[in-house]
This record gives structure tokens, sequence and C-alpha cells, in this order.
């Protein structure tokens, strides 16, 4: 109990967040950081440089156990490389789960990715449609507008019966 309220103690006397968002330091600081970390040896592995250097170390490997003198040999042939195979089990038992965090994190992103493409789309469909409205709303504007003809044709019947009265006076 005691070392409970102690570590909210120090929790508490932290004076660089809000009362209530205090929460004890983690290992990771940043889970973002690891995860750059996680794709960016992803994106190392997938390169075919890594592959021929990845080949070149195998046969370098191979060649020396084979061909150097027996006391500096420090892997056997005879027993198959097991150091080398244990090395490379290694290297594969690290790769595939960083590889699968790596996908994790794109896959985060493309959804992301799609859910902002699908409301732009939402909104771009909303605005058409009413610039669509707008533009029908302008036309039934315009067929209630007078047009140059009817004006002309309303002003010289009205000029007709100015004429017509003023002869009649």
């Amino acid at each position: 109990m005691a070392r409970a309220n102690n570590r909210t103690a120090r929790t508490e006397a932290r004076l660089d967040s809000p009362r209530g968002l205090r929460q004890p330091a983690r290992i990771f600081q940043s889970n973002d950081r690891f995860g750059r970390f996680t794709e960016a040896i992803a994106r190392g592995m997938g390169t075919p440089w890594f592959l021929f250097g990845l080949s070149i170390f195998v046969v370098l490997w191979m060649l020396y156990n084979t061909l150097a003198p027996e006391g500096i040999r420090f892997d056997s042939a005879e027993i198959g490389f097991t150091a080398l195979t244990l090395i490379l089990s290694l290297q594969a038992s690290y790769a595939a789960p960083l590889i699968l965090l790596a996908q994790n994190r794109q896959d985060d992103r493309d959804r992301v990715q799609i859910e902002q493409d699908r409301q732009r789309a939402e909104r771009n469909l909303n605005d058409t449609e009413y610039l669509a409205r707008e533009v029908v709303a302008l036309r039934l504007a315009m067929q209630d507008l007078a047009s140059k003809d009817f004006i002309r044709a309303e002003l010289r019947s009205l000029l007709e019966e100015l004429d017509k009265e003023s002869k009649a006076d």
C-alpha cells in the first residue's frame, strides 16, 4: 500500500501536465518512435541490397568455416553450420514480427486515408448536388424574367396605346 501511495505521490508531484492526465513514465515514451523503427527495419530488409549482403555474408561464412585451418574455424561444416543456422533463425524470428508491425501501421494509415477519401467524396457529392440545385434555381429564375423581345413588344403596345390616347385628345 505504501508503494502505491509513493507512486501516486510521484505522479501527482509532476507539474508538466494537468492533474487528471498525469501518468507514470513508460518504457517507450512513444509508440510512434518504435513503429518508425520497425518500418525502417522492414523497409531495409525488403531491399535487393539486403538480400545481396545477406547472401555474401552466408557465402563468406561457409567458405571461411570450410577452407580455413581447423584450429581457427568457429562453425563446423560437418554438423551443418549450426552457428550460422542459429544466427539466421534469430534474424528471421525478429524480422517476421517487425515486418508484421510495419504492415499493421501501414494498414492503419491506409484505413485513415480511405476514411478521409470517403469523407472528401461525400463533401464533393454534397457540393455538386448543391451546385446542381443552384443552377436549376437560376434557370427557373431566368424563365420568370422577361426577355428582350417581350419587353420590346410590351413597349410597342404601350407606345401604340399612348399614341391612340394622344390622337383621341
